[in-house]
């Protein structure tokens, strides 16, 4: 499956902007999308961790950690624990299961720099969801701002 992309000269623009909104989006999805199947406590090894997802051939890199609401965004001060790299076909095809973690990771598809345990966790809990097919109206305008001031007026008490 190939995705539309941005042009080649477009990369470095999409790549200089901030991405702590991009950031913000890709952990309100996590949390809506993810929020049946993984709890929280699930992910303790990655509480306070941070992680990067970087969409390489976009300019994207969305930096998060795992606290006990679940995912939130960070903006990109220092390096992360964990740095996970591939083209936007790739974790496609993943978020998809048309490709094994493992796979892309052996052909140099997928990279993982830093703390490779952390990595190997992140894998090992990935293939033990059983996820429903991508449903794509999660990331509905609709929904995703409903969730999104849900979770402001509980931060707001």
């Amino acid at each position: 499956m190939r995705l539309p992309l941005p042009p080649a000269p477009i990369v470095p623009l999409i790549a200089a902007l901030p991405q702590y909104p991009h950031a913000r989006m890709f952990c309100t999805f996590l949390n809506v999308a993810l929020a049946e199947q993984l709890r929280p406590e699930a992910l303790a090894p990655l509480r306070g961790k941070h992680v990067c997802i970087r969409i390489k051939d976009v300019g994207i890199a969305l930096h998060f950690t795992v606290t006990a609401r679940g995912f939130a965004p960070l903006r990109a001060d220092g390096g992360p624990d964990l740095a996970i790299s591939a083209r936007a076909d790739d974790f496609l095809a993943l978020a998809l299961r048309k490709e094994d973690p493992d796979t892309l990771f052996f052909t140099r598809r997928l990279v993982m720099e830093g703390d490779t345990e952390l990595g190997l966790f992140v894998k090992n809990t990935l293939d033990a969801l059983e996820l429903p097919p991508l449903d794509l109206s999660l990331l509905s305008p609709r929904r995703v701002v409903a969730t999104a001031a849900a979770r402001l007026r509980v931060a707001l008490g």
